[in-house]
């Protein structure tokens, strides 16, 4: 409260509020009466005009029937002449349909604030001897008069009575008004000095006091403020002391919760690159035992093959958080054809889709987009997998639509479909809506997570419309593009297809099981392999000018000292022709960013041997060709 009270109690505000609390309802029922009373003179008034006029009308027609019936039209025109002589009206007119039609007065378009009235003359039909019509007998309409009157004095006293409204009210608003400032003063007065009273605790002065306010509930508060700043100045001495002591135990426990996460995070470094190390060398073994094995041993094999490929597909996945929580991925915005997204997801997938049964229907319509190409096929990669896994043989349409000066990619299937509720969650990590066992051939719930993170970092998201048992539709909205556009990025599949890479390689890692393994690989692959075990080694090696490389491949971690980064670094100097790609199963944030500034190819372990060979097979002759043809 003492931090709230200087704000919220400022005496021009709560003046204002207060004046405005007393005076809005009294101005409001003032005003409602004075309408309603006025209101209901201005209608007395219109009544008693209009009953003037209609018993003036009356009158005439009544005074007028005999001479009309007997068509007298000098008594007609006297009696007309004379009561517009004596002012009772501004003009009068008598007339029948037997020709008789008198008026005196001026013409009635001259008279610009006069009101007609009306009034029918009537004669009671007659029986028997005498002609003149009986009283009581049926009434026989002979003719019309019509009596303008001047409502100059009732627009006089329409006039007053408005004026008499607008004053009471105004009267009855100004007494509200000073009543409301008077009440709004008596209360705001004591609350400045409870006000200033607080401002001053917080600055220190802990002898200020509010006094007596009076007899009322602010003079509680006062009392309130006054027990509390003494409070404040009995409980000062040891203040300082207790802060003092909180504040080392809070630095403490910081400095145990950031050795805590720093122990985490080498845990998580260490446990991710050791557990790396023998699925990479799993892989790169079971891969080349693949072809000598025999039919007995192939299933096995072939089991062994897939444990490898789920585990890698893990480790990738947590590796692809563990840069996004970094912030090490960053875009590279580029023109690119849409069609060339396509082509390369068409070779990664149009195999699997055919094996499934399902029909992939690719529409580019030769839309072109800026942005990362990487990042958006990392993302369509995805899309089209969950898109194939869930059609179940039917249809998947991946098409590029215009969407304003957008274009709007849309990745459509007839699966099983995704209910409303579970479309909160499906980007969720490790969230999977139709897997309940956790089979982990259907992946881990981790892809639409990292592909969510990765739109947002094109500064765009992942829409969905889906239904059960509708199919669903995932969509990329990118910003169109009219500028030429990059060379398209070579199809893994058409490296991996090669059969022969023909390369010089030197391979740099420290365990002799992955490097036995990896040369073996290389090997069948026909590549001429020279190895080094250590940084000394391999620097000996690259100053061997008979020695050729195309491609040196090398670990981060050379045994407890040796950094293959500045190996690698080295080696591009030494080496400058030769490709460098660096081979890590590390996950630490800095050592990731690292590898990104220094500009290095980046094998994340376990790495899948038809990854490497398709990277590998980019540096072939047929591969150079390819990409010397294309720019």
């Amino acid at each position: 409260m003492a931090l709230m009270l200087p704000a919220a109690l400022r005496s021009d505000s709560l003046q204002r509020d207060l004046i405005r609390l007393g005076v809005l309802p009294c101005a409001t029922a003032a005003v409602a009466l004075t309408l309603w009373f006025t209101h209901e003179r201005l209608d007395a008034l219109e009544q008693a005009f209009r009953a003037n006029g209609a018993a003036i009308a009356r009158q005439l027609a009544v005074a007028s029937d005999l001479s009309l019936y007997a068509g007298d039209v000098e008594t007609l025109r006297d009696l007309a002449e004379n009561m517009v002589a004596k002012g009772i009206a501004s003009r009068v007119e008598i007339g029948n349909g037997a020709g008789i039609a008198i008026a005196a007065g001026p013409e009635s378009g001259k008279l610009k604030h006069a009101r007609p009235f009306a009034e029918p003359v009537r004669l009671r039909a007659t029986r028997g001897l005498t002609d003149y019509p009986r009283p009581g007998g049926p009434a026989l309409d002979i003719g019309t008069v019509r009596v303008f009157l001047d409502d100059a004095q009732h627009r006089s006293a329409r006039a007053a009575s408005m004026l008499a409204g607008g004053l009471i009210g105004g009267t009855a608003l100004l007494l509200a008004w000073l009543s409301a400032r008077h009440m709004a003063r008596a209360v705001v007065r004591p609350l400045k000095r409870i006000s200033a009273t607080v401002s001053s605790l917080q600055e220190g002065k802990l002898d200020a006091r509010c006094g007596p306010c009076g007899r009322n509930e602010i003079a509680a508060l006062a009392s309130d403020v006054d027990h509390m700043a003494q409070r404040l100045q009995d409980a000062y001495s040891s203040q300082e002391e207790r802060i003092q002591a909180a504040t080392q135990e809070a630095l403490a426990r910081l400095s145990q919760a950031e050795q805590a996460t720093r122990s985490r995070t080498r845990f998580l470094a260490t446990a991710s690159h050791d557990l790396r190390q023998p699925v990479h060398a799993m892989g790169l073994f079971i891969d080349g035992l693949l072809p000598t094995a025999s039919p007995a041993q192939l299933p096995a094999m072939q089991r062994l093959q897939e444990g490898t490929q789920v585990m890698s597909a893990l480790l990738d996945a947590l590796l692809d958080i563990s840069r996004l929580d970094a912030n090490v991925l960053s875009p590279s915005y580029a023109p690119v054809r849409v069609r060339d997204l396509f082509d390369q997801l068409d070779a990664m997938h149009g195999a699997i889709a055919r094996e499934a049964g399902v029909e992939l229907v690719w529409r580019d319509r030769g839309r072109a987009v800026m942005t990362d190409a990487g990042l958006v096929m990392r993302v369509l990669d995805n899309l089209v997998r969950n898109a194939v896994r869930h059609s179940e043989g039917g249809r998947v349409l991946v098409a590029a639509r215009r969407d304003g000066a957008a274009t709007r990619i849309e990745v459509r299937d007839n699966g099983i479909g995704i209910a409303p509720i579970q479309q909160l969650r499906i980007f969720e990590e490790f969230y999977q809506v139709a897997n309940p066992q956790r089979d982990r051939r259907n992946g881990f719930g981790l892809g639409l997570s990292i592909c969510a993170r990765i739109a947002r970092l094109l500064q765009t998201d992942i829409g969905v419309r889906s239904a059960p048992r509708r199919g669903s539709t995932f969509s990329l909205l990118l910003p169109s593009t009219d500028a030429p556009p990059v060379a398209p990025m070579a199809a893994a599949s058409e490296a991996a297809g090669t059969t022969s890479l023909d390369l010089d390689c030197l391979l740099i890692d420290d365990d002799e099981a992955i490097q036995e393994g990896t040369a073996h690989l290389l090997r069948q692959w026909n590549c001429r392999v020279d190895q080094a075990l250590t940084a000394g080694d391999a620097l000996r090696k690259l100053r061997d000018a008979s020695r050729r490389y195309d491609v040196i491949l090398c670990d981060l971690q050379l045994g407890d000292s040796d950094d293959g980064l500045a190996l690698l670094l080295q080696a591009r100097e030494l080496r400058p022709r030769a490709t460098a790609i660096m081979i890590s199963g590390t996950t630490t944030p800095d050592i990731l960013q690292r590898i990104r500034e220094a500009s290095v190819t980046l094998l994340t372990k376990p790495v899948a041997p038809a990854k490497l060979r398709a990277l590998l097979g980019r540096w072939t002759p047929a591969g150079r060709g390819a990409r010397s043809a294309s720019l």
